[in-house]
């Protein structure tokens, strides 16, 4: 018995002091790999596991009223090639190595025809040279192709010899990016806006206004190494970005740019812009921006729609004619002498466009603006306005011609009228002077974006109430709707009922009998109503230096008896210009197409039955 006790004990020092030195190697080993080996074993655990790695987030699409993509994020790839394998255990590394290298030059021949066939733009040399380049380096990660690579193309390459293995193994692999795609080309680019490539940055339009709308949130992950594979896990996942609905049809929008297109090329214009506006609504329907590019060509990258500050020219006339109504110093029955087609007006010569065939003689108030006399409209406004100039201006306030419009689009400027102010002695005008009033009343010494001169415009066609243009009407989110952007108002009447429909009238003749008749269809299918303008655009030297530069325009809205659709077409371009003659076709051509494939199956339903024409006042 007390041999047995002896030896359990002898049994449990030796297990006891086993454990013990045990415990103490551990311990040692512990502390030697967390003190002297730390950076080792730390660049090692870098190579299997990538910390806090970002999932983006699918940007938002865009789509037109009618739910058709306008703007849509794709997958495209980055192709690398990774001539070095990393691996702590030295065998595996040097079996796989060995591996790469083989089969690179093995098959290097059918590498190179396989890449050749996937993206033709290169060659096999150049795809030969390009991969023997990155081998010479020992490059961990070597482009293999200049450009993106489309996910069909990528899917090709993995069938290639070395590509279609595992990206430890064979050293390929593709970095995913999205890049932001316009199914419908360049149009209405300069509204959409768009992304600098290769990244999520917004570039202008409707991209860059609404870009915390569209872009989400990134998620994050984290990547590990098991088994020879790296694994993404997910830490928290990406909250992708929400859709637009817009105001945009982009039938419309196609139909606006052709006509327009066709016009600049055919009177060789520098730009030319065409917005469509639904009365209703305000919503814009279409948005062209063109301008020359050289060798015929325009392109659309730059919204002058809502960007350039001109003087309006004579679509101004009819703000001012609307003022002087309102104010009730004019009636449709006044007349005015407008002869020999030029007058002196404080020293400087006011002229009408036809002045070198002795103008037109005495016109009335609806004529006036039929013929888009300058000596008519500012004969008027400074017979009645001269010594109190104020009035005249809080008029076209009154009337919302220079109302802020405050777009919600980068760069979107605001009217600009210049209002008289007196100095300090109160008897003189400080910032005015004689000829300033008869020149602001037929668009001179103001500036105005195109889009507020239809906002105006389109005020008139709805009934008096000026609404701001909508270009989105919603956010979506996996298909519903999420939140609606409403319509607004700006000002609920301009004018008086009475002064609203005798303007409405005189733009119907402008039309029907007036310089404006290129614009309509002579009624056959339709009443038209507009006005036309013409006005030279200052250089850095004046109105004198260089050959004249004139912005032309039309501006309107159909039909005249039940308004849908207000336009305004403006064109610029150097020697002789017409807004009649230039713009009046191409507004012709958009409401034809938006009548009778928008609206109407037949043309002859939008013929006019409740106004009867009126023999022409000569």
């Amino acid at each position: 018995m007390k041999a047995d006790k002896k030896n359990s004990i002898l049994r449990f020092t030796i297990v006891i002091a086993v454990m013990t030195v045990a415990g103490a190697y551990i311990i040692l080993t512990a502390l030697n790999t967390m003190l002297n080996k730390r950076n080792y074993w730390q660049a090692v655990a870098s190579r299997f596991v990538t910390e806090n790695l970002p999932i983006p987030a699918a940007r938002g699409n865009i789509y037109d009223a009618e739910g058709r993509l306008l703007a849509g994020s794709v997958p495209e790839y980055r192709l690398y090639m990774d001539y070095v394998v990393i691996d702590p255990n030295e065998k595996s590394r040097i079996k796989t190595q060995a591996f790469r290298d083989s089969v690179f030059e093995e098959k290097l021949d059918s590498i190179c025809m396989g890449l050749a066939k996937i993206f033709p733009d290169k060659t096999e040399d150049f795809f030969r040279q390009r991969l023997q380049a990155g081998k010479k380096r020992g490059s961990h990660a070597w482009r293999i192709y200049p450009y993106n690579a489309t996910y069909i193309q990528y899917m090709e390459c993995k069938q290639l010899p070395l590509f279609r293995e595992s990206v430890f193994k064979g050293g390929f692999r593709g970095e995913k990016i999205m890049q932001r795609k316009h199914p419908y080309g360049s149009l209405a680019k300069a509204l959409l806006g768009d992304l600098y490539r290769d990244t999520d940055a917004a570039k202008g339009g409707l991209e860059m206004s609404f870009d915390s709308l569209l872009r989400g949130t990134n998620g994050v992950s984290h990547r590990m190494k098991v088994r020879n594979q790296r694994i993404s896990f997910v830490d928290q996942p990406p909250v992708n970005g929400n859709d637009l609905l817009t105001t945009l049809d982009i039938n419309m929008q196609d139909a606006a740019e052709k006509a327009l297109r066709k016009m600049l090329k055919d009177i060789g214009a520098e730009t030319g812009v065409c917005i469509l506006m639904e009365v209703a609504t305000g919503d814009i329907k279409a948005m062209v921006n063109l301008h020359h590019l050289g060798g015929g060509a325009y392109g659309e990258d730059y919204n002058h729609a809502v960007m350039d500050l001109y003087e309006p020219g004579s679509t101004f006339k009819t703000a001012s004619i609307m003022v002087a109504l309102e104010d009730g110093k004019i009636t449709l029955d006044d007349v005015v002498d407008c002869s020999g087609g030029v007058q002196m007006m404080h020293g400087r010569p006011m002229k009408d466009h036809n002045w070198r065939r002795g103008g037109y003689g005495t016109l009335s108030v609806p004529e006036i603006l039929m013929y888009s006399s300058n000596l008519g409209v500012s004969k008027l406004i400074d017979k009645y306005y001269h010594n109190d100039p104020d009035t005249y201006v809080n008029g076209l306030n009154r009337e919302g011609v220079g109302i802020p419009l405050d777009l919600p689009l980068p760069g979107a400027k605001n009217p600009r009228i210049r209002h008289p102010r007196k100095d300090k002695t109160g008897r003189h005008w400080a910032n005015w002077y004689e000829t300033a009033l008869p020149w602001m009343s037929i668009g001179y010494e103001t500036q105005l974006p195109f889009i507020a001169t239809l906002t105006y415009y389109n005020a008139i066609a709805n009934g008096g109430r000026m609404l701001k243009p909508r270009f989105v009407k919603a956010e979506m989110k996996d298909g519903k709707i999420l939140r609606e952007f409403p319509t607004e108002v700006i000002k609920e009447q301009i004018c008086s009922p009475a002064t609203l429909s005798k303007i409405q009238e005189c733009l119907h003749r402008v039309v029907r009998d007036g310089l404006g008749r290129k614009a309509g269809n002579g009624e056959k299918y339709f009443p038209v109503s507009g006005k036309t303008g013409t006005a030279q655009v200052a250089g850095a030297g004046g109105y004198h230096a260089g050959p004249p530069r004139y912005m032309v325009s039309f501006c309107g809205y159909y039909p005249s008896n039940a308004p849908k659709y207000s336009c305004i077409v403006n064109i610029i371009k150097t020697g002789t210009a017409s807004g009649g003659g230039h713009c009046g076709p191409v507004f012709r051509e958009l409401s034809l197409y938006v009548m009778s494939h928008g609206t109407f199956r037949n043309l002859e339903e939008l013929k006019d039955t409740t106004h009867h024409d009126t023999p022409k006042t000569n």
